[in-house]
């Protein structure tokens, strides 16, 4: 009887691994239903669940490989799962020769766990052929980007939320909230995700989100990087060719999708605007190295096992479209990189273009202003009994309202470590000087600027900024940094070293020590120096005449007029309001 046993044991295994060798996939004895799926779509799977998954997932099926690729502010690791349906493995500089890459970003805001769930599913059913796979499409996931949040688990701060039962908090392991640090890179996350972007090199992005705002029939939103924005023809190809294609695979589904519904305690029949995703935001950032990005925004209101359904239908229609249009996404964007160079015109800062809208079919609810029970004020409420579909103005063109000529090269000295490393973290070129040497360059001095009265995201960021520009013989020193435009970089570099782009580090605060004055004067001391300026210099005489004649605040504050001399002396430090980056044009 055993050698019955043992034989049988022989002839099953051998017949398991023949039908696996032409299966070519390996015979899963693992269950791989989500916990998404057996809640019937009431819970998210928590950090620990999701990893298990993507782990099993990897033991399983030889396409999907896992690893941990560098840290985050929680002090456990960040996740990176790759699916190459040919099975060759995740050497990106190999598959980049021929396939596209989808880089899909879940969990950043990790209450908004819609995306983690259908990603989960989306991976599992392409491995298990139960649905088409693509020929020439790689996928990457970050399963959960927000871990801190994701571990700060509870059930009450998505206050306008339909589920599910338990789900993560906004902010980080230090209450950061990720998307708002892809520039500065406060966080551990944000330097890992940079890290995981530049080895993919991700053709199309997807971020998965869940809207807070108005109320409509819509389940799926979608929030395109601006267009006008992303520019040239990789703008135009976003705008008319992959959105209504998205919109119209989904139609056939029986998935109705609109643009993100911008806007805050008022209805959207009004109209809207799209919303404009600077660099601090994840498809800012990935559009400055000429990626196609989207968010998607599912709607709070509905059920989550909708809203996880239609997240997958939509990450898998993009799939499709990067499958068919792959050729011409890799050829745009290659184009891209040579729309900006030195001597071009780059766009700083953007306005809605008032004179160009789109018109939506748009699906909505009823809703008037009535008086609040509670406050007594006027609320808004909505009346889902009272469904409609009506034209809609979607402002969605936007226009530069200030640019700069692009350099040929910036100059940072090396003391300034701390921009230094992120340029390196975002795979910027450069050289350093190996003697000290001196040049003509482009100087700024700072200018007007505000600053925000309350904190945001760990800064008081500056707005509004504006320079005063000159031509300067500079000396600088051996080891200070040499930085050429003239690389795939080159947005990146605009948008943090010009002091007056939105995300600039200037505005981020990478600079204020420039902004405190270190040397002063004693009054008693600098009135007899500064009457001996005036009398060695009878222009400046007429000037400081000519300034107390019209502003009387100054002609009555001894204090101000000393500083103002002394501000136009050689006593006057040069540090003071001095941005400390060059531009050799």
């Amino acid at each position: 009887m055993k050698k019955l046993v043992f034989l049988f044991l022989i002839i099953y295994s051998c017949n398991h691994t023949t039908e696996e060798k032409k299966s070519g996939q390996k015979k899963s004895v693992i269950d791989f239903t989500t916990v998404f799926e057996k809640s019937k779509g009431l819970e998210t799977a928590t950090y620990q669940e999701t990893i298990k998954y993507y782990n099993d997932l990897a033991d399983s099926y030889p396409e999907i490989s896992i690893k941990e690729i560098g840290a985050t502010d929680s002090g456990k690791p960040l996740h990176m799962v790759t699916l190459n349906m040919k099975g060759s493995g995740d050497d990106f500089e190999n598959l980049r020769q021929n396939n596209r890459i989808v880089l899909i970003n879940n969990g950043i805001h990790p209450g908004e766990s819609d995306g983690i769930d259908a990603t989960m599913m989306l991976y599992r059913d392409l491995a298990e052929g139960k649905i088409d796979a693509p020929k020439s499409t790689v996928l990457v996931t970050i399963p959960i980007y927000n871990v801190g949040g994701s571990l700060n688990r509870n059930s009450t701060t998505r206050t306008n939320q339909n589920g599910p039962k338990e789900y993560g908090f906004r902010g980080n392991a230090r209450n950061y909230d990720l998307n708002r640090d892809f520039i500065k890179a406060d966080t551990k996350n944000a330097k890992t995700f940079a890290q995981i972007f530049h080895l993919v090199q991700p053709d199309v992005f997807i971020d998965n989100h869940v809207s807070n705002g108005a109320d409509y029939q819509y389940t799926l939103t979608h929030l395109f990087t601006q267009h006008n924005k992303l520019s040239g023809q990789l703008g135009e190809f976003l705008h008319t060719e992959i959105m209504p294609t998205l919109e119209q695979k989904l139609e056939v589904k029986s998935w109705d999708i609109t643009p993100y519904v911008n806007v805050f305690n008022r209805t959207p029949d009004s109209g809207f605007t799209q919303f404009l995703d600077s660099p601090r935001y994840s498809t800012g950032y990935t559009t400055l190295f000429n990626t196609l990005g989207m968010m998607v925004e599912t709607h709070m209101l509905k059920p989550y096992k909708q809203r996880v359904e239609g997240t997958y239908e939509l990450m898998k229609s993009m799939i499709e479209i990067t499958e068919e249009q792959g050729e011409k996404i890799t050829q745009l964007r290659q184009a891209q990189t040579k729309l900006w160079s030195a001597g071009n015109n780059y766009p700083l800062t953007w306005a809605v273009d008032t004179s160009q809208t789109s018109t939506l079919k748009f699906k909505g609810y009823e809703g008037e202003m009535i008086p609040s029970e509670f406050t007594g004020a006027k609320r808004l409420k909505y009346d889902q009994s009272k469904p409609f579909t009506k034209d809609v103005s979607y402002q969605n063109y936007f226009k530069a309202t200030d640019s700069i000529i692009i350099p040929n090269a910036y100059i940072i000295p090396q003391g300034w470590h701390n921009v230094i490393d992120l340029l390196k973290l975002n795979n910027v070129a450069f050289t350093q000087f190996k003697n000290d040497t001196i040049l003509n360059v482009q100087s700024y001095k700072i200018g007007a600027f505000e600053t925000k009265k309350s904190p945001y995201e760990g800064h008081y960021a500056h707005y509004n900024t504006n320079v005063n520009t000159s031509n300067e013989k500079v000396k600088f020193r051996k080891g200070d940094y040499l930085i050429s435009t003239n690389q795939k970089g080159i947005r990146y570099l605009l948008e943090t070293l010009e002091p007056s782009a939105t995300d600039s580090f200037f505005n981020w605060n990478f600079f204020d020590t420039i902004l405190q004055q270190k040397e002063g004067f004693s009054p008693y001391v600098w009135e007899d120096k500064a009457k001996q300026l005036l009398d060695e210099n009878p222009k400046l005489q007429i000037e400081y005449n000519v300034k107390i004649s019209y502003d009387e605040d100054f002609a009555n504050n001894w204090y101000a007029q000393l500083d103002w001399l002394h501000k136009q002396s050689k006593y006057y430090e040069t540090a003071h309001l001095q941005y400390p980056i060059y531009r050799i044009n």
